[in-house]
């Protein structure tokens, strides 16, 4: 036989899930001539407002994550950046090796890379791009420079205006690329 707190417990169990699925959802009723016959047996059905009424199991709202893939008239890219300013960071720092791209979380990173002129220095950047909208202020670029002393690498200063001329440089690009395929 059970003991009385494990029977409480798995009934409480069972009854938790049940529970959970009776929210308040608002309800309307809904016509026949509005969506086909919903009457049955001279009752007139009722269905939850919107289409995302419904249980969100585990936290995952697939109306959410269809939107944010552009499934159901989105643009139907699945990036949750600008493509523009996408397609111009990639451009603009496309001298230096990249290390990673990341379109849906906006970020490029790149490898370290030696100027010709000055092969004791090196450098990497990333570029982070926020939203949707070709906006000014819709990329970041960090600069990270060293100095070789002997046979080590040391990180050094890297001039303010650096990370703004690359940024502005993007801002740039990412304009010429609206405006070419505004032309086509």
């Amino acid at each position: 036989m059970k003991h009385p707190l494990q029977a409480s417990l798995l009934a409480l169990g069972l009854a938790l899930p049940l529970l959970a699925a009776c929210g308040g959802a608002q309800t309307r009723i809904v016509e026949n001539d509005e969506y086909g016959d919903w009457r049955a047996n001279g009752s007139v059905r009722q269905r939850p407002l919107g289409s995302s009424a419904g249980i969100t199991v585990f936290g995952i709202d697939k109306s959410r994550e269809e939107a944010a893939a552009g499934v159901g008239g989105g643009s139907g890219t699945g990036v949750n950046v600008n493509a523009y300013l996408w397609r111009a960071a990639l451009d603009t720092l496309s001298f230096m090796p990249l290390a990673s791209a990341d379109p849906f979380g906006g970020t490029v990173i790149t490898d370290w890379y030696s100027p010709p002129s000055a092969q004791n220095e090196r450098f990497r950047a990333q570029a982070l791009l926020m939203g949707r909208q070709l906006r000014s202020d819709g990329v970041r670029v960090q600069v990270f420079r060293q100095v070789q002393q002997g046979s080590n690498w040391v990180d050094a200063p890297v001039a303010v205006s650096t990370a703004a001329d690359l940024e502005d440089k993007v801002l740039a690009r990412a304009r010429e690329l609206r405006s070419q395929s505004a032309g086509r």
